[in-house]
Parts: structure tokens; sequence; C-alpha cells
């Protein structure tokens, strides 16, 4: 038995093991992310890309889970880790078989680059919908729970989590290969940093993933500063650069000359894998001095060491016979189905829902979105063996009749290019439907062809960032025939950001990009088998106009921690059908007890939400989360739950980035949205407030 096999040993010494067995040419050569096999050591070819921010993607059929911005907005960390640990052992039955088949190939591995824990500090940003919203506690926990389902609590990982990108990354998408953005010491350690120290200390995260832009003139995939963070928090994984972005380094940065002093700068300053193709140059960089042999071979063995973790050398591990069938089962949609319920935000209700079916015969469902396979899905996502679109799940659950026309193309003026002087093409038969139906429900929003990452969308917009907050117009003029019809009109709004449908509807549920069940919960929630329980976790903006400039990294007058103008839709906000009232609140030692009551006539899901205001002169100007449960009520039931608060929520953070307790005076707020007025007055409730002197 090699050195390197023996299980006995960590994974630090077997991995040193191995690198010491290779030549220097060898050990360079597993630096790229489509590594060479070694066949003298036994050593497979191994690809590293692999891509799962909500199911495991890119690979065949898999459980399709909501967008990972609809993952946030269940505030429910609980079925997060679950997802995590569906998809890494969906993720190893589909190993097992392609690599007993001798498949080595792109998104074959068991080394996905997830979850995104970028901030979403501007709704324009159309990679937004990756991430987990705006605010750096919700960020931190969301991405802890995936990660730990993901990788598992085992001495072998189910599968490697990485998280990206590194770090003051947010678009625009369309500059972002040579972009650097400025921000402050203290905005870093404030908004920044936070869900990536904490992912490192507390979910022992496997992978870091650099980001393309650069950082206060440093470019991410080679930033002694970032690199010297992660030493700081004891990070011992591996470091990748995103794809292609090395090669930004001399085509956009204009930093180095050509593709050998990439290589070398990034080696050099702790890039391990090279996703993209300058670490094919690093042998020359070797040869003209410009890395040295210890630098090939640490990388390799931070490598090695992952790959070791992952049981690769380990002979059989217990993962080896999940078998296929465990890929899309019943149990795995169900838990899909419930995070596309759980994810689902009710913003506007006049009373219409639940829809009263004994009083509606037939229904009219327009929208271009509404039997769209595409918007169900996000970006970087799998295939499912089935979806359910939002007009399937309205016609697989109402009795009655449905009319169905899409009304609208998805932003073209119109649908069929044979007809080039009459725009609007697809609206006659929409009023048709609305005439002949008794309720209208519109879906409407954007996909991900138009709203997402530079080169995944071809659109209209600029790189697959939103030019604002509106509808395109060809269903803004929809939706403002729909409403002259006077009938009563529910819009539904897929997307994967704020929006301000700007229409008078008699209710409006945004259903972000629901994964492949979305049409079956969509219309659970409109018929009443369950109430809807989303909360907002970014800011719903009125007018991006009032926003500052989108290349702007300050946090000055960006999300609910530091603004309370131009909103629409607070962060934190989501209505439910019936209503949950905090009627006592307490904190001791770290704990904040909470008793929230039903006072409605129906079972009602709910989220608590702890928010902390802070007297030091350097905190946030309002308050921030720091803490959150997701609670269920049968009618007239009263609960008592208890939520941590941890110490960090005490601190703040100076000019210098240096992160201390200052304050003495502090307001703890529970409720169900967070404590601004805008809250409470489209809710009817209000937060209950303790004070607390330290």
């Amino acid at each position: 038995m090699k050195i390197y096999e023996d299980v006995t040993l960590t994974a630090e010494e077997r991995a040193l093991a191995l690198v010491s067995e290779m030549t220097v040419e060898e050990a360079a050569s597993q630096l790229r992310y489509d590594a060479p096999a070694i066949e003298r050591l036994g050593i497979p070819a191994y690809n590293w890309w692999n891509e799962a921010l909500h199911g495991v993607a890119r690979a065949g059929t898999a459980t399709m889970f909501p967008q990972a911005i609809g993952l946030a907005a269940m505030f429910d960390t609980a079925t997060l880790y679950r997802v995590g640990e569906i998809v890494s052992t969906e993720a190893r039955a589909k190993y097992n078989g392609t690599f007993r088949r001798g498949d080595r190939g792109i998104y074959k591995g068991l080394t996905f680059w997830s979850p995104n824990i970028n901030i979403f500090r501007d709704p324009r940003w159309g990679r937004g919908h990756e991430t987990y919203g705006e605010d750096p506690y919700l960020t931190a926990e969301c991405g802890k729970a995936y990660v730990r389902g993901l990788q598992g609590d085992g001495p072998v990982m189910r599968a490697a989590a990485c998280a990206k990108h590194i770090a003051v990354h947010s678009g625009p998408e369309s500059i972002r290969h040579g972009f650097n953005a400025e921000a402050s010491a203290k905005d870093i350690e404030e908004t920044y940093l936070p869900a990536f120290e904490s992912l490192v200390k507390e979910a022992h995260v496997e992978g870091i993933m650099g980001a393309y832009n650069a950082i206060n003139g440093e470019p991410s995939c080679a930033s002694p500063f970032l690199q010297e963070k992660l030493r700081s928090w004891g990070f011992d994984g591996y470091f990748v650069s995103d794809c292609g972005a090395i090669s930004d380094f001399h085509q956009f940065h204009h930093i180095t000359a050509n593709a050998v002093d990439s290589a070398a700068l990034a080696l050099k300053n702790g890039c391990d894998i090279n996703c993209g193709g300058c670490y094919a140059s690093i042998m020359t960089a070797y040869e003209e001095g410009l890395v040295s042999e210890d630098d090939i071979r640490s990388a390799c063995v931070r490598a090695m060491r992952t790959r070791i973790r992952l049981g690769l050398f380990s002979g059989k591990t217990e993962f080896d016979d999940i078998s296929y069938d465990i890929v899309s089962c019943d149990d795995h949609k169900d838990i899909a189905w419930l995070c596309s319920l759980q994810s689902m935000v009710l913003l506007k209700n006049n009373g219409i829902l639940p829809l009263d079916e004994e009083r509606i015969s037939t229904i009219a469902v327009v929208g271009p979105n509404a039997n769209s396979r595409t918007v169900l899905e996000g970006n970087y996502m799998g295939t499912a063996d089935r979806y359910i679109t939002l007009l399937e799940g309205i016609q697989d659950r109402f009795a009655g009749r449905v009319l169905y026309a899409p009304g609208s193309h998805l932003y073209r003026f119109r649908s069929e290019n044979c007809n080039p002087d009459f725009d609007h093409d697809r609206i006659a038969e929409a009023l048709d439907c609305a005439e002949h139906a008794d309720i209208v429900i519109a879906c409407v929003g954007l996909d991900p062809s138009i709203e997402g990452e530079a080169g995944d969308a071809s659109n209209e917009y600029a790189a697959g960032d939103k030019r604002d907050l509106r509808l395109p117009e060809s269903q803004r003029v929809l939706l403002k025939a729909l409403e002259k019809t006077g009938k009563p009109l529910i819009v539904l709004c897929a997307a994967g950001s704020a929006m301000n449908c700007e229409v008078a509807c008699d209710a409006l549920l945004h259903v972000w990009y629901p994964g492949q069940m979305g049409g079956e919960a969509a219309a659970s929630i409109l018929f009443g088998d369950f109430a809807p329980s989303g909360k907002l976790p970014v800011t719903f903006y009125e007018d991006t106009d009032k926003l500052p400039d989108f290349t702007d990294y300050s946090m000055k007058n960006r999300t609910y921690r530091y603004t309370q103008d131009n909103i629409l839709y607070p962060f934190g906000y989501g209505l439910t059908y019936g209503t949950t009232e905090i009627k006592e609140l307490t904190y001791e030692n770290g704990i904040a007890s909470v008793t929230a009551a039903n006072t409605g006539s129906e079972r009602v899901d709910d989220v608590i939400q702890l928010y902390l205001h802070d007297d030091a002169d350097c905190a946030v100007p309002f308050y921030a989360l720091c803490g959150f449960e997701r609670i269920s009520l049968a009618a007239g039931q009263t609960k008592t739950v208890n939520i941590r608060i941890d110490e960090r929520a005490f601190t703040s953070v100076d000019d210098n980035g240096i992160r201390a307790v200052r304050g003495t005076h502090y307001t703890l707020y529970a409720g169900t949205h967070q404590p601004d007025k805008k809250s409470c007055d489209l809710t009817g409730t209000a937060c209950l407030s303790v004070e607390i002197t330290r």
C-alpha cells in the first residue's frame, strides 16, 4: 500500500506523500481544472469544474430546486441543509455511474463551485439571483447550511463545496473582466467579507473561488489582501480562479504582459487551481524562474488534499454504493416542492386570495411566463425529469375551466416576425380570455435568458444585467390592457430580483425562478391549500434612478441597513393568509425568547425575525438582522421559540475596518418583518422591542 493510500494518516500527510512522488511537471499538471491522469501513480484524470447552485447542474437529470435567491426567501436553514444533502447524494450517485464507465469529463466530478455568497447590493445585477440576497447575516446562515449539507460531517466528504466569488463582486456584468471595485475598509469588513469568514470558520468550506474583478487595485485571483484574510481565518482548502479570470490579468486588467506572467502572479499569490488555460504555462514560468518548485508543489498538495478528503484515493467509501435510483426520486421532489412553496412571497393581497373555488367557474391564465419551463429553471441548472409550469399547476389544481393565452412576447413587441407592422400581436387573444373568465392570473416577469451572467444571457439587456426595475414594455402594455378589463387581476411575477410591476392588481405573488415543482407550489398558494410564507431577502426599490451608480460599491443608500428611502417592499417583508402577532419578547444571556400567536382562523406559516440596533457611532444607521426562525401555528395557537443571538451581532466596524463591541445601548426587535414603518403599514402588525445595556 502506498503511503498516500493509508487512511489512518491525515489528508495533509497523505497529500504530501502523494505529491512527493510526482515530478515537478506532473505536479504542475494537476493545477489545471482538467487535471490529466498520472498513470504511473494510479491517479486518474479529474475535472474540477462542477456546479450545484440549486441542484446538480449541467450533467443531466437531477432534482431542480428554486434558484438560490428563492431558497434564501425561505428563511429556513434546516430545509436548506436538507437541500444540500440531497444535491450531494444525487451527485455521488451520478459520479458512481460515470466514474465506473471511465467518464472523467467536465461536470462529472465532486468539487462543486457553489454556493455563490456575494452580496446582492444592486438590483440591476443580473447574477444576483444566484445569491442569498443583500444581508450578510442571512447570506452567511444560508451559505453555512448549504455547505454543511453538501459536504456532510463524516471523515469523507460527500462533496466539496466552494464559496464564490471572493469578495467585492456584484456587477456590472459587462465590465467585470477589467473592473476595479473600490470599497472602503469598513464596507469590506462589515458587508462583503462576513459570509466568507463564517463559511470558512464555521462550515469549513473546502473551496474558495476568486472573482474576475480587482479589489482596490488587486485582482481577486492574485490578491495578497484576500489571501491574508483566508490565512487569518484558518482556511485549509483549495483556492480556484473564476473561469478565465487569470487571463484577464493581461487581457483586461493590463497588469501582466502575457499568460506566463499571469500564471506566475496567480500561483505566487495563492491560486491553486486555474479554471481556464493560463496554467498550461506554469512550466514555462518555472523554467523562466518566475515560480519555484515549492510554489508548484505547495499548490498541488492543497489540490490533492481536497481529492483525498473526498475519498478518491481511499479505496471503497461509504458513498460508493449510492445508486442512480436515488436521482430525482419522489422524496427529493417533495423537498423541491416544499422549497418552492416556502420561497414564494406574497407582496399584495386585497382579500382575493386564497381563491374561493365555489365562486369561480373559469380562470384566464395569461402572460409569457405562464407556460414557460425556462422560468422555472434559473441559471446553473440541471435537467429535471418533470417540470410543472405555472399554467400546468393551475390546470391540475382547478376543477373548472382554464383559458390560456401568452398575451405577449417576453420582451419583444411582437411574437410573429412575419407581421412586422403589427405590434402587441398576442393581446387580443388574452383580452378574449379575460372577457370570458371570472378572474385573470397574469404570469409575467423575466427569465434566465434575459437576467443572468454575461455570456449566458442573450437578450436586449446589458450582458444579463437589468436596465431598471420595470417589466419589459411588451408586458407592461399587456398588464395595462388587462387592468382596463375590470376583471379581478392576480399577478404572478417570476424574476430573480426586485421588480416594480406598476399595475393596480388585486394580488401580487413573487415566485422567483421556482424550480421544477414551481407550478404546483404556486397553485397550492393560490387556492389556499397552503399559506404563503416567503420573505424578501432583498429590498424591492421603487426606482433605480434614485439608487447610487451601479459601479459604486459603497453601501451608502443601499440595502435596508443603509437606507429607508425609495422602498417599494422592504427586506424581510412577506404576507400570509393569517395574522401572526408577537406577544412577548425577552432577552437573556444571548437568547431571545419570542412568543407568537396566530390570531386567525386558519393555520399560518411565518418567519420570526430579530433585528438589532446599535448606538455606536460607526454602527449601521438603522438595524441589522441577527436571528430568524420559521414557525407554524394552528388557528389560535400560541408558541414560544428561543433564538440564539451571536456575540458578533453586538459588534460594529469602524472606518479602519476594525470590528469590535463598541455600543452600550442596543434595541432588539422581534416581528414577522423588519421594524420600519413601511413594513408595519403594509402588514398591519408591529414589532416588539426590548432594550439591552452592556
